[in-house]
C-alpha cells in the first residue's frame, strides 16, 4: 500500500471504501461520524487483466492494508463498499459482454461484488465508479444537508458516466442502470458544425451525449472533422487516437482546434444538464473526469461553457449550483464509502 501523511485511528465503528480500477485499487475509511480517516490517495495494483481470482484477492489486501494503516481492528468494520467501471448490474455483476477494464471473458457475467464479500466476510455495497463519484459530490457540496438534496453528475472519461442522486441516494433503476447520462440523446443544433456529421456512440446509439462529450466521441467522432478544419494543425501527423488524448493539452493552452472540440463537448453536456432541469430539477449539477484533472483556467472555462448552455428558468438558476467533482483521484473510494454508510447507518 501507498503510505500517506495523515491518517488516525477510528473512534467508532466504521465502513471501508474500495474503489476498483484498470490499474490500481483506492480504499479509503469513514467513520461512523462521516470523517475520513486518511486523506491522501492509498492505492495497491488492481491486477484486473490477470482475471476475477487475483483482482478479488488484490480488493482484499487492499481492505486489509488500510486497516492495518489506519489501526482500525477488523471488528470495527460493519461494510465495505466497492465500485468498479460499468456497465455491470446494480448488485455488482459485470455485464455478460464485459465492460470496460473487463474485457476477458472470465469476467463476463462476473459477480465481484459477490466475490469479494464472500472473500473478506462482510456485506459489501456496490457502486459503478460514476455513481460512487456522484455520490462523493453530492455529500461533500452540501454537508449536513446532503440527505435533503437532489443533483446530477456528469463525469467525462473514455466514456461519459454518470449519476442522479434523489434525497441524499443513488438512483439505481430497476435493472440497475439508471444515471447512465451518457446514452441520453440530445437534440444537436447548436452543437454541430452544419456540415458536421451526426456522431455515433458504440452502444449503437446516435447523437447521444457520449457520442460527443468523451474519449471516444473526441477519437471517433470529433477529431477527424475538425482536422479536416485544421489540416495543418501540429496533431494531424499523429494517429487519431494519440492525438486525441494529447488534445487536452493543447486545450490548456486555448488552441483553437482544441477549444473547437471542447466547446462541442461542453454544449452538449448543457443540452443534458437541460433534459435533467425539466426532468429531475436538481439543486446542483456536478462536472467530473478528465477536464476537472485540467489547468483551473481551462477547467473554469467548460464549466461556465456547461453552465451558459444550460437552460435554466429563473427560478430554477436561483436553486442550482454548478461545481466541479473534488478529490477526483479520491472520488471513487469515497463515494462507495458513503454508500456503504447509508447502508449501514441506523435509522433515526
Amino acid at each position: 500500500m501507498d503510505q500517506i501523511d495523515v491518517v488516525r485511528t477510528p473512534a467508532s465503528w466504521v465502513v471501508v471504501g474500495l474503489d476498483n480500477g484498470g490499474t490500481c485499487n483506492n480504499a479509503t475509511v469513514l467513520d461512523a461520524t462521516g470523517q475520513f480517516l486518511v486523506d491522501h490517495l492509498v492505492e495497491n495494483p488492481s491486477l484486473v487483466t490477470e482475471g476475477p481470482e487475483s483482482a478479488v484477492e488484490q480488493l482484499a489486501e487492499a481492505f486489509t492494508g488500510i486497516l492495518a494503516l489506519t489501526s482500525t481492528p477488523a471488528t470495527l468494520v460493519r461494510a465495505v463498499g466497492l465500485d468498479t467501471p460499468g456497465p455491470a448490474s446494480a448488485d455488482g455483476v459485470i455485464s455478460s459482454k464485459g465492460s470496460t477494464n473487463f474485457s476477458q471473458v472470465s469476467w463476463h457475467g462476473f459477480d465481484i461484488r459477490g466475490a469479494l464479500q464472500a472473500r473478506i466476510g462482510l456485506p459489501v455495497i456496490y457502486n459503478n465508479d460514476a455513481n460512487a463519484a456522484a455520490l462523493y459530490a453530492h455529500h461533500r457540496h452540501f454537508g449536513a444537508a446532503a440527505m435533503e438534496k437532489s443533483s446530477v453528475a456528469a463525469i467525462v472519461g473514455t466514456g461519459l458516466g454518470g449519476g442522479v442522486v434523489e434525497a441524499g441516494k443513488v438512483i439505481s433503476g430497476a435493472a440497475g442502470m439508471a444515471g447512465e447520462l451518457g446514452h441520453v440523446q440530445i437534440p444537436l443544433q447548436g452543437v454541430l458544425e452544419d456540415d458536421q456529421p451526426v456522431p455515433q456512440c458504440n452502444c449503437g446509439f446516435a447523437g447521444d451525449v457520449e457520442s460527443v462529450a468523451s474519449l471516444t466521441g473526441i477519437t471517433n467522432n470529433l477529431l477527424p472533422y475538425w482536422l479536416k478544419r485544421f489540416p495543418d494543425h501540429p496533431l494531424a501527423r499523429e494517429p487519431i487516437p494519440r492525438a486525441a488524448k494529447l488534445l487536452r493539452g493543447y486545450g490548456e493552452k486555448e488552441d483553437p482546434l482544441a477549444l473547437a472540440v471542447f466547446g462541442q463537448q461542453a454544449r452538449a453536456i448543457g443540452k443534458l444538464f437541460t433534459i435533467a432541469a425539466n426532468f429531475t430539477d436538481p439543486a446542483a449539477y456536478f462536472l467530473g473526469g478528465g477536464v476537472v484533472e485540467a489547468a483551473p483556467r481551462f477547467r473554469q472555462w467548460f464549466l461556465n461553457t456547461v453552465r451558459e448552455n444550460t437552460q435554466l428558468r429563473a427560478e430554477q438558476q436561483a436553486a442550482a449550483t454548478f461545481a466541479l467533482v473534488p478529490d477526483l483521484d479520491m472520488a471513487g473510494a469515497r463515494g462507495a464509502a458513503v454508500a456503504a454508510l447509508e447502508a449501514v447507518r441506523p435509522a433515526g
